[in-house]
């Protein structure tokens, strides 16, 4: 039996190794090889089979932060129709996008994918209007991607976080950009492309959401945009990837980049999506009810900590621990607590 153990473990050791010669021929120059990884800031076994970046991916897959991204706001909250996207969803359009682009170009797909898998794990409830009740009321303010950085660093496994590499939390707290620069130069060409991939998510799907709840319709939409992207969701999305592919590999990935022509486009589609969608009243309306709860919650727990539950009792400040509480918060999960912290309940006789 020890023999056929002593086989075992060393045929899994020759399969990391060999992927990772796999990956020195197959990946571009300039892509993240899994061996040269910079390493985690604990120190640990390498698993046998799997590469440096596949194990990162697993983690967050696996985390009770990315599940929770299912019962999360992207755009429209708490939507009557099945086809409206998540927090979820759109982590699943970004990575199909960035993998998409990455293996264009001969990067590392595991880790763009681990990348996108994890870049809005620390997303609050009720979208970027929680997001801004929370930078508010935080005596250090709040942002999605520092949060999500600290999911993966310390909230997750108890306080032992989930131990990535470097290169994976780089890209988390890199990937935001808001209403900034589209494109980045981070640490690595593969979380440059997760940057671009989550803007060409966001503004294909949120619009799409849009024309199906009748926010806007086609015609809304820059004749620009819809001249040169096309009238498709799927046009749409193809358009921008050949672009960034294109101009790219065009000078050999020294960056990821996009056309003069593309960015202008990209920067008047998202304009359209602030003006039309975002802070459109009808959208707006159901947000200030939940801007609403996110308050009356950090205040309940802000004059008493000691009701916070047993999992958030850990040692930091008080104010740190009730945002990390409310930011890991489903849209049910701080709707239902608020019912049941504030509204009264029917007296029942026995």
């Amino acid at each position: 039996m020890r023999r056929k153990k002593f086989i075992i473990v060393a045929m899994s050791d020759s399969i990391r190794e060999r992927l990772e010669d796999e990956e020195e021929v197959k990946l571009h120059p300039r892509a993240a090889r899994s061996r040269n990884s910079a390493g985690r800031d604990r120190p640990e076994e390498p698993c046998p089979i799997r590469l440096a970046y596949q194990v990162d991916r697993d983690r967050i897959l696996h985390s009770k932060s990315f599940r929770r991204l299912s019962q999360k706001t992207q755009v429209f909250l708490a939507p009557a129709g099945d086809h409206y996207r998540t927090r979820l969803t759109h982590t699943l359009e970004v990575s199909q996008i960035a993998r998409t682009i990455s293996r264009a170009m001969g990067l590392n797909e595991n880790l763009t994918e681990a990348v996108a898998l994890a870049h809005d794990l620390g997303h609050t409830p009720f979208g970027h209007a929680g997001e801004n009740v929370l930078n508010e009321l935080s005596p250090k303010g709040f942002h999605h991607a520092t949060q999500s950085l600290r999911v993966v660093e310390i909230l997750e496994r108890g306080g032992a976080g989930l131990n990535l590499t470097r290169e994976v939390r780089d890209g988390i707290v890199g990937h935001s950009k808001g209403k900034g620069k589209i494109m980045g130069n981070l640490t690595t060409l593969e979380a440059s492309v997760v940057r671009v991939a989550d803007l060409i998510a966001y503004l294909n799907h949120d619009l799409d959401d849009a024309l199906r709840a009748g926010v806007v319709s086609l015609h809304d939409v820059p004749e620009r945009v819809v001249k040169n992207l096309g009238s498709t969701h799927g046009s749409r999305i193809s358009a921008i990837v050949s672009d960034v592919i294109g101009q790219s590999l065009a000078i050999n990935l020294e960056n990821i980049e996009i056309s003069p022509q593309m960015n202008d486009i990209l920067v008047e589609f998202r304009a359209f999506l602030y003006d039309r969608v975002y802070d459109n009243p009808q959208v707006h309306g159901d947000f200030i009810k939940a801007i609403k709860v996110m308050r009356e919650l950090y205040e309940y727990y802000r004059q008493s900590p000691e009701n916070l539950p047993d999992d958030a009792k850990y040692d930091a400040p008080p104010e740190v621990r009730i945002t990390d509480f409310i930011a890991g918060m489903t849209d049910r999960f701080a709707l239902t607590l608020y019912e049941s912290i504030f509204m009264p309940k029917p007296w029942k006789v026995l």
